[in-house]
């Protein structure tokens, strides 16, 4: 299977930059995959469109400021020239270092950009000295091992007071002090993610209470979302794809909630794909959902058995990402592509803070 099998035109002005004013003001593209057909609706309308005894399953990982904007120990605005491409989009001499994963209390691996002259050995240094980065080793495509030190109270403190909001890079702005509740959603409990799981970002505790008035039950897991879920393709053949590990847990009566609606074969609904990856997994792994903490590296594409999910709800996809090809896989592809297409039509909102689409 080819990578280019997943590719769709974007007009960019479809890209939404901002949060809607109401979360739960989003449209909704309700996919039916046996009909093979869909229907324009509201978000707000979800609690209709479900069914009582529906399981909808959260994933209620937090978004921390894992963008840390600094500089290499030595570089001023004075000793970096102006014109340097290689630091367009920064302030000049600024070097970014995304946080992606947590080894220990003072070891994490990131990405680096600009990343190319960043070596072994070297400092960062973010606000006035209060943290500090010394790489301690570099892997492919960016991403760099690095020992965190901090000047002033703990790591943590250090990375939520000079931290930015980790918004995805097709979002061409810099992120804003509104971005960190925005950009988390409101049921979101256990830190780690650095990015958002987006389809969870419509729900309002307006939505929540109807789904409960209509018998729609829910439970929450955690997958941290991290390299593994936005790390691009960069191979031809899709299979030839491997995806980073991202760290997940469920609780015993989320698992329990979940193997109680899979026995009465009622159905269980997704939110976002990292509940699917979740769940799909560890059903791989156990023959059922057992409760525990683990890592997934599971690649969902066209060809894919589902033994756990029987809806999805998500929000629309970069073009050649694994998340479009796990929806291509749970709706079928070229269905799901011609529906992405009426949704460019029809002049939705794309990609994290965009509008969503229900397959069922």
């Amino acid at each position: 299977m080819l990578l280019d099998e997943f590719d769709y035109t974007l007009p960019a002005e479809l890209i939404a930059q901002r949060p809607l004013a109401e979360r739960d003001a989003s449209r909704m593209l309700v996919l039916d995959r046996v009909a093979s057909q869909w229907e324009d609706r509201a978000f707000g309308e979800i609690s209709q469109v479900l069914q009582p005894g529906d399981l909808l399953v959260f994933n209620n990982t937090k978004v921390f400021p894992a963008r840390l904007l600094g500089r290499r120990r030595g570089i001023t605005a004075q000793t970096v020239g102006k014109n340097n491409p290689a630091q367009r989009g920064f302030l000049t001499g600024e070097t970014e270092f995304l946080l992606t994963r947590q080894e220990s209390e003072d070891i994490w691996q990131g990405l680096v950009h600009p990343g190319r002259k960043v070596r072994t050995g070297e400092v960062l240094v973010f606000g006035n000295h209060e943290l500090e980065a010394e790489i301690l080793g570099r892997g492919e495509y960016g991403v760099r091992r690095a020992r965190l030190r901090a000047n002033t109270g703990t790591i943590e403190e250090a990375i939520d007071r000079l931290g930015h909001v980790p918004l995805p890079p097709y979002i061409h702005r810099r992120d804003e002090l509104s971005d960190r509740a925005t950009y988390q959603t409101v049921y979101a409990k256990v830190r780690g993610a650095v990015a958002a799981p987006t389809a969870g970002l419509h729900f309002t505790e307006r939505v929540l209470n109807a789904l409960a008035g209509r018998g729609v039950e829910t439970c929450e897991i955690t997958l941290h979302v991290g390299l593994g879920t936005f790390q691009p393709v960069r191979v031809e053949q899709v299979e030839d794809h491997h995806m980073e590990a991202e760290r997940y847990e469920i609780s015993e009566a989320a698992a329990a909630s979940i193997n109680r609606a899979l026995e009465q074969r009622r159905r269980v609904i997704a939110v976002g794909t990292t509940s699917v990856r979740t769940l799909e997994s560890v059903a791989r792994e156990h023959g059922g959902i057992a409760p525990g903490r683990g890592e997934t590296r599971l690649f969902i594409f066209p060809g894919f058995e589902f033994r756990v999910i029987r809806g999805l709800l998500t929000n629309f996809h970069l073009p050649q990402s694994t998340l479009l090809m796990l929806v291509s896989a749970f709706a079928e592809k070229n269905f799901v592509l011609r529906a992405y297409r009426h949704a460019v039509e029809s002049r939705y909102r794309f990609y994290s803070y965009g509008d969503c689409m229900l397959i069922v």
